[in-house]
C-alpha cells in the first residue's frame, strides 16, 4: 500500500492544525481506537458473490452486499470468519448499505427501484420500499442522516430521503442548480453528509465532480477541488470529520480530501493505492483502518469470479 501526499498550502496545513487541536479538546470528530495489528487485512468473499458495498458499525463486523442476488455477508473483522447473513432472493441486489445504530441495515436495490431495510442480528428482512419503477433507474447508495436514509439514483436527477424508524413518508428531493444528468453513464454515486451537518455531498462519476447538494431545496453546487481536477470513476464516499475519501474504482485508488466545514470545497491530502486493489468501489472505516471490496468490474463476472475485501492503514 503506498500512500501519495501532496504539498499542502501553509493555509490547508494551519486549518488541519485547528481541526486537530478542536478534535484532540472535544473527542469529536471519530476517533476510534487502533485496530490490533493481528487482525486479518484480506477477507474472502463466496465465489460469485459480485460485492460492492461496506457497511461498518461500532462493532467489529463488516456487512457487504451482493449484486448477484441481493444476500448480505456478515465478517468478523477479528478473525475474518464469514456467514451470509440474509440470503437475497433471485432478481434482487444490495448495492450501497449503511448500518443505523439501531441494529437496522438501509440497503440500496441498485436496478430494481428499492430500499430495503434488513434486521443486522437477524437477517429477516423487515421492510421494502419501491422507491421508483425497476426500469430504467439505479438506486446506488445511502447514508444515514438526521431522520432520514438518503439514496442515490445514478440514472436520474433525484435524491430520495427513507424515514428512518419507520416514522413518515419517504420524500423526493430532486437535483438542480449546478446538476446536469448525462445520459448512458453512472451519474450520482456515493453520498455523505457534509461536515456542518447542513447539507449532503454527491459524488458525480462521469466526469468526476463532487457536489454539495441542498437539504431544503436540493440545489447542488459544484464543490470546489484543490489539488486534483477531478474524482473521475468516483464510486463509494467516507467521510470522517473534515476527511472525506473517495474511491476512485478502475483507478483502483482512494483519493483523501480535507473539506472546508460547509463542504463547498476541498484540498487533496493524500492517495491510497495498493496492489491488492482490483476495482474497490466503497469503504468503511474500523479503528484506523479502511475496508473497502473489490467488484472487479474488469474481470468476468460469473459464478465462479473469486472476490475479496481488503483493508489498508488510514
Amino acid at each position: 500500500m503506498t500512500r501519495n501526499r501532496p504539498r499542502p498550502s501553509r493555509r490547508a496545513l494551519l486549518g488541519a492544525a485547528a481541526v486537530t487541536a478542536l478534535t484532540a479538546a472535544t473527542g469529536t470528530a471519530g476517533a476510534r481506537a487502533a485496530t490490533p495489528p493481528s487482525w486479518p487485512t484480506e477477507f474472502p468473499l463466496p465465489d460469485g458473490w459480485l460485492p460492492e458495498g461496506i457497511a461498518i458499525g461500532a462493532r467489529p463486523y463488516a456487512y457487504m452486499g451482493s449484486r448477484a442476488h441481493g444476500g448480505i455477508l456478515r465478517t468478523d473483522l477479528r478473525t475474518g470468519a464469514s456467514r451470509i447473513l440474509h440470503p437475497g432472493a433471485p432478481g434482487t441486489a444490495s448495492i450501497g448499505l449503511k448500518l443505523d445504530r439501531d441494529g437496522l441495515l438501509y440497503v440500496a436495490g441498485g436496478g430494481g427501484g428499492t430500499a430495503r431495510i434488513v434486521d443486522a442480528h437477524t437477517g429477516d428482512l423487515v421492510h421494502t420500499y419501491q422507491l421508483t419503477s425497476p426500469t430504467g433507474r439505479f438506486v446506488n447508495d445511502v447514508i444515514l442522516h438526521e431522520d432520514r436514509a438518503w439514496f442515490t439514483d445514478s440514472r436520474a436527477p433525484v435524491l430520495y430521503g427513507v424515514p428512518r424508524h419507520g416514522v413518515g413518508k419517504v420524500r423526493e428531493l430532486p437535483l438542480t442548480g449546478a446538476w446536469e444528468q448525462l445520459p448512458d453513464v453512472i451519474n450520482a454515486n456515493g453520498i455523505v453528509a457534509t461536515p456542518d451537518g447542513r447539507g449532503l455531498i454527491v459524488v458525480k462519476s462521469t466526469p468526476g465532480t463532487l457536489y454539495r447538494v441542498s437539504l431544503k431545496t436540493g440545489k447542488a453546487d459544484e464543490i470546489a477541488l484543490s489539488g486534483q481536477d477531478t474524482v473521475v470513476n468516483g464510486d463509494g464516499l467516507h467521510r470522517v470529520g473534515r476527511t472525506l475519501y473517495v474511491v476512485q474504482n478502475r483507478l483502483n485508488k482512494v483519493s483523501v480530501w480535507h473539506l472546508n466545514a460547509t463542504g463547498t470545497s476541498a484540498t487533496l491530502t493524500a492517495t491510497i493505492t495498493d496492489p491488492r486493489f482490483d476495482v474497490p468501489t466503497t469503504a468503511a472505516r474500523h479503528g484506523n483502518r479502511l475496508y473497502l471490496v473489490n467488484a472487479r468490474f474488469t474481470s468476468p463476472q460469473t459464478p465462479e469470479t473469486t472476490f475479496n475485501a481488503v483493508a489498508v492503514p488510514i
